[in-house]
């Protein structure tokens, strides 16, 4: 197992815009945490948000990557970019390549 974070730069009118999408995007997101995809998301970077994160585990980015590929957020502009990169966690009892104390 793998963690992989998908990061989210938000339109400027993401809080404005996101009422409308909201229902539909939690949706899929409980979806994804039901199937043991995704571990964590929310936004990041104060009042309004300019970022999200979202954190996911697999074997591959390719859960993360479908996520927003299929986001209601990301498809009607209220995500003005994504990106997913693996992050290798490495301390805490649910790192993926947990490195023993010296």
């Amino acid at each position: 197992m793998k963690h992989f974070l998908l990061t989210y730069t938000l339109a400027p009118d993401y809080l404005e815009r996101r009422p409308e999408f909201r229902a539909e995007h939690l949706e899929i997101a409980r979806a994804a945490v039901e199937r043991g995809e995704l571990l964590l998301g929310g936004a990041v970077g104060g009042d309004p948000p300019v970022e999200a994160q979202l954190l996911f585990a697999g074997d591959s980015a390719h859960a993360a990557e479908a996520f927003a590929r299929g986001d209601p957020y990301v498809a009607n502009g209220l995500v003005e970019e994504w990106r997913v990169r693996e992050w290798i966690t490495v301390v805490g009892p649910n790192a993926a390549q947990p490195v023993a104390a010296v």
